[in-house]
């Protein structure tokens, strides 16, 4: 089991919801904890020890970059990624308001799983330059989806598309011994 005490960890989607509640636990577990969201779920955030607030949108490469960068220089090693950002606005393929709005449905892919993506790439070379542990661990990088990634729900078309993409990038293509990606 990896110990986060006194590592670095970063959670995305940190300000609300499943994001705060993680970047909450790992910061009571000792680790030194950067919590990125958007500035205005920043600026509703509770203050939590432990818990650094960084402003960053995760379809963003260079904002992502930055703030991988200040997690890895913390002094910490950086050694946890939850990856928990996400929308899930309730739209169906077609109903009474009519069809789906394409513009809606490639947001919430850009957000969800394209911006899951970027974490997963930047986050997994960031921790795989990370001095292995003691037990030869460099770190672990855990993406949330959804069980609407599975089991497709109605009024959902949009989240569980971009869920089950979440679900899909599991394990793929990181070098094994570097960095461990779970769902």
């Amino acid at each position: 089991m990896m110990q986060v005490d006194n590592t670095a960890a970063l959670v995305t989607g940190g300000a609300p919801g499943l994001g705060a509640a993680t970047a909450k636990a790992l910061a009571q577990r000792g680790a030194r904890v950067f919590a990125l969201d958007l500035e205005d779920g920043i600026d509703k955030a509770p203050e939590v020890p432990g818990v650094t607030y960084v402003s960053a949108d995760v379809t963003d490469p260079g904002q992502v970059g930055a703030a991988v960068a200040v997690a890895a220089g913390s002094g910490a090693a950086l050694r946890t990624v939850v990856s928990c950002a996400g929308i899930g606005p309730s739209a169906r393929i077609f109903g009474k308001k009519g069809v789906h709005d394409l513009a809606l449905h490639v947001k919430v892919v850009q957000i969800n799983l394209i911006g899951t993506f970027n974490v997963l790439a930047l986050a997994a070379e960031a921790i795989a330059a990370t001095e292995a542990d003691e037990h030869g661990q460099r770190g672990v990088i855990v993406n949330t989806a959804s069980i609407a990634a599975y089991d497709g729900q109605v009024g959902q078309a949009a989240c569980a598309s971009s869920k089950g993409g979440v679900v899909g990038l599991a394990g793929t293509g990181i070098p094994p011994g570097k960095c461990h990606a779970t769902r």
